[in-house]
């Protein structure tokens, strides 16, 4: 009898695993429905353990024999919790994205591994899928238990927690399709330092809210990989509950490595020497993932670098139209990664989700170019680095006349816009680098943005 978690093949939708046999079914039902009555005398659920104080949780995670509880912000302290309970009555608890394959049954991805199908994945039955209404993306933590004889994968006896919710409530969620798109209102803060000279011109020329879809516009070698990273910091740092993914497609081995660590965030990856499938899937898994956030009201934030290499990704993978535009692009390549990018927005009903995507230009590739002209105006936000100010070694490289903001006036309180207007009045007859080069000698003798703005208030 064949195993009933064999699988052959990899890739999003590309599987051919062998769905379960009748009787292993009604085996893990029963193992399921034995080890939710014993968890439930055991210890607690997500739902009381989110109802409790930081000093009781921290008081129950102490009495667990939790490392480091008191250093715990209350979501970590509740999945340490969770984790120490299951591994106390016996089973393994773990974590994973949950990609569903076209048998109707799934595996748990691990981010470690940017999705990449492996060995120690966890099946997950179909009889669990339609319990929780689980869908590709969703972020499911539980108890699983070893392969049996026979077996070849991690099985998930219990749900604990979808998209770090109770499983309950995910059943309850609208479908992001169904939510209602907003401008972006709240903005996201990226000032730091007083000598984060970046950070304080994005904030005052081209603001971030949340639900923004920009696109950052870059020639080779303009600071755009620093620019990127600038931006996680600075989220990580100012907005913690900002849920961040970096998404590297089709990048060099040794910029994944440099990103993993200067960013605190999730970095998925594929680097150039893996093939077009492997780059789609990524994106996939990764957008899907963002949308199961937002569905349950979380803000996520995605740095896509770049959204050109994307969508040559897709060039390659689609089956061929017979219609072929300018540079050897074919006229439904761009489809899916414009579904990428128009995923981003801010919901009226709570959460959103924003996309920073890198647009490479003057490479020397026609299809670079057309793929960047069909991108242009569909975000709400553009920053356009410039060549020029890189070869002086001026960063930010911005080029501030081409670089804004839609609706900035929803993010930025009127009394400043003002300023910022007079301002943009003052830097537009120079040149992009004489522009930048007197803004930066400007912001420098101040400490803040604030201090910034005041000071030209008084000069005015």
């Amino acid at each position: 009898m064949p195993s009933p978690h064999k699988r052959q093949g990899s890739g999003l939708g590309g599987h051919h695993d062998r769905a379960p046999q009748a009787d292993v079914a009604q085996e893990a039902e029963a193992a399921a429905a034995a080890a939710v009555s014993d968890g439930r005398r055991a210890g607690l659920n997500i739902s009381e353990l989110k109802e409790m104080s930081i000093q009781k949780l921290t008081q129950v995670a102490k009495e667990l024999n939790v490392p480091g509880a008191t250093g715990m912000r209350k979501q970590e302290l509740i999945f340490q919790i969770l984790k120490a309970q299951t591994e106390q009555s016996g089973f393994i608890f773990s974590e994973g994205v949950l990609e569903v394959l076209p048998d109707g049954f799934g595996f748990l991805r691990a981010p470690d591994y940017n999705y990449l199908p492996g060995p120690d994945d966890i099946y997950v039955s179909p009889s669990q899928i339609r319990k929780f209404d689980l869908q590709t993306g969703d972020t499911v933590s539980g108890q699983i238990r070893p392969p049996k004889e026979g077996e070849r994968y991690f099985a998930l006896i219990k749900v604990e927690a979808v998209n770090f919710e109770a499983p309950e409530q995910a059943r309850d969620k609208l479908f992001f399709e169904n939510l209602t798109p907003l401008y972006p209102q709240e903005r996201i803060r990226l000032e730091t330092e007083s000598d984060n000279l970046s950070a304080r011109v994005m904030d005052l020329m081209t603001p971030i809210g949340k639900g923004q879809r920009g696109l950052i516009v870059a020639p080779p070698r303009t600071g755009k990989t620093m620019l990127l990273q600038n931006i996680a910091q600075s989220v990580a740092k100012n907005h913690p509950e900002v849920y961040l993914i970096v998404l590297l497609i089709d990048e060099r081995p040794e910029e994944v490595t440099d990103m993993q660590r200067s960013v605190d965030g999730e970095v998925i990856s594929s680097t150039f020497d893996e093939p077009a499938q492997r780059h789609v899937q990524v994106a996939e898994m990764v957008i899907e993932k963002a949308k199961r956030l937002v569905e349950h009201k979380k803000d996520v934030l995605i740095l896509l670098d770049s959204v050109t290499r994307l969508a040559r990704a897709y060039n390659t993978v689609i089956p061929p139209s017979g219609k072929v535009l300018s540079g050897g692009l074919d006229s439904n390549a761009l489809q899916k990664p414009k579904r990428f990018f128009g995923a981003a927005r801010n919901i009226e009903e709570g959460g959103s989700l924003t996309i920073m995507a890198t647009a490479l230009v003057d490479t020397g590739s026609r299809m670079d170019d057309v793929i960047f002209e069909e991108f242009k105006g569909t975000g709400n936000m553009e920053i356009h680095l410039d060549r020029k100010l890189t070869d002086k070694r001026v960063f930010p490289s911005i080029d501030m006349i081409k670089s804004g903001t839609r609706k900035e006036e929803l993010l930025i309180p009127r009394e400043d816009l003002n300023r910022i207007w007079v301002l943009r009045k003052v830097l537009n007859p120079l040149s992009p680098v004489e522009a930048m080069e007197l803004l930066l000698d400007k912001m420098g003798k101040t400490k803040n943005n604030a201090d910034f703005l005041s000071a030209m208030q008084k000069m005015s």
